[in-house]
């Protein structure tokens, strides 16, 4: 068990620091979003490196015996960025690319997006180096039980809540559950949300971040006189995120005409089956021989003909080289940090409309927030108030973005930004220092 309090300089040795960069190529986008509104905001400078800075990061090495009797360690981490604002709140993602530089940045991400809809968290994000695909069901279920009997001194309901992410789902969650259960002696429904809902799950978690999206989507159009059934929307991406956007959307008029998986997709200009093409993907895990439209690659699909980008797969996949071949007039982000600084300065100057991922894909989030209260309570909402509520609170977050727009003269990412940072600095700056 490693762990680290406030910088992280000290996990790079320093004969290292000259050949290689100290930190990602993601882990600096998300700062350079940070330190571009933090200096346009009047806040007081001795708090910028304390909200820039990770409060704690952990890393575990998780040795798992595999179906083959051999041993196997992982690497797990764990980081919490900021908790002025309550427990720290975020995802656990199982993917080959998640490494430490990873899920400090999405910490930070999701520090801002908790603060931005309001919620009562500060942000965490946690993941596992591993090819998820390539593991066995018990071998992912000794895995979950392992990495969470290693984090438990900083998880818990009034410490860190986290959810699924890239990679992960509601049985991983189970599992996570009982295992954290088990150990604490009784059933504690609050130490992580997103769980199946006979396990004390909110009804219309799994569909709440695409279910957001389109909340948020639907109040942009209506300022631009707009409804979804003059769009055609491309979706990158047909995970959790990527399927319940499409699916919602199509189901009220708008025309998919592209979706993509990881090896690929497919286009039809005049709009996809996408309840075919779920069922399609459930069944053989890619989209790239689905009969209903024309093969194309994850690359064309950015750069396709249509009027709404979504890409909702990973970060940086809207960079500086493919931002000016962009045909979409709107870019809603699904996925956390998917364009790069400079590709969001080149939309910008060619027009381009970008819901940032901070304010559209806050859904997830927000229904995880009255799972935790539900769990809490140990009293749960029928699936009327669980969207109700979810739609007030993303309509709410818009109304005050695109305000804040209007009165500063700037880009939505600025607005959200300039909110939600305003949000956790006064936390911050009413709190305090201890001691």
């Amino acid at each position: 068990m490693h762990m680290t309090n406030n910088g992280t300089n000290q996990l790079t040795p320093k004969k290292q620091e000259a050949t290689k960069p100290a930190h990602s190529k993601f882990w600096v986008n998300a700062h350079q979003y940070f330190d571009r509104v933090f200096q346009t905001m009047n806040l007081d400078q001795t708090w910028r490196s304390v909200l820039s800075s990770p409060k704690r990061v952990l890393t575990v090495s998780c040795p798992v015996r595999m179906d083959d009797g051999r041993i196997q360690v992982f690497t797990g981490y764990r980081a919490q960025h900021n908790g002025a604002r309550g427990p720290f709140k975020g995802g656990l993602r199982y993917d080959p690319s998640v490494s430490l530089d990873e899920v400090m940045a999405l910490a930070m991400l999701q520090t801002w997006k908790n603060a931005l809809v309001d919620l009562p968290f500060g942000g965490a994000k946690g993941g596992i180096v591993c090819d998820n695909k390539k593991l066995s069901v018990g071998e992912r279920e000794r895995l979950t039980r392992r990495y969470t009997s290693e984090v438990m001194p900083i998880i818990g309901p009034n410490q860190d809540i986290p959810a699924p992410d890239a990679g992960t789902d509601a049985q991983v969650m189970a599992w996570l559950l009982d295992t954290y259960s088990m150990m604490v002696g009784h059933q504690e429904l609050g130490v992580v949300t997103g769980k199946p809902v006979v396990l004390g799950g909110s009804v219309g978690r799994e569909e709440a971040t695409g279910r957001g999206i389109m909340n948020v989507l639907r109040k942009f159009l209506a300022t631009q006189n707009k409804t979804f059934t003059d769009i055609r929307v491309a979706v990158q991406g047909f995970g959790n995120v990527g399927f319940h956007t499409a699916r919602l959307l199509d189901a009220r008029g708008a025309t998919v005409v592209a979706i993509s998986a990881k090896e690929g997709g497919i286009y039809d200009e005049s709009g996809i089956d996408i309840d075919a093409a779920g069922l399609y993907y459930k069944e053989q895990g890619v989209l790239t021989d689905f009969p209903g439209g024309d093969a194309i690659t994850n690359e064309e699909l950015l750069v396709c003909d249509c009027d709404v980008l979504i890409p909702a797969a990973m970060e940086n996949t809207i960079t500086e080289e493919v931002a000016p071949h962009i045909k979409a007039r709107v870019v809603c982000e699904g996925a956390n940090g998917p364009t790069t600084p400079k590709a969001d300065e080149l939309l910008g100057e060619m027009g381009v409309t970008v819901l940032p991922d901070i304010l559209s894909n806050a859904g997830g989030v927000t229904v995880s927030y009255f799972e935790w209260v539900q769990g809490l309570d140990n009293y749960f909402w029928n699936l009327k108030r669980v969207q109700d509520e979810l739609q007030r609170i993303m309509e709410r977050a818009f109304d005050e973005v695109n305000a804040k727009a209007d009165e500063a003269g700037c880009d939505y990412r600025t607005a959200a930004y300039t909110i939600a940072v305003g949000r956790v600095a006064e936390a911050c700056r009413l709190k305090g220092l201890f001691p």
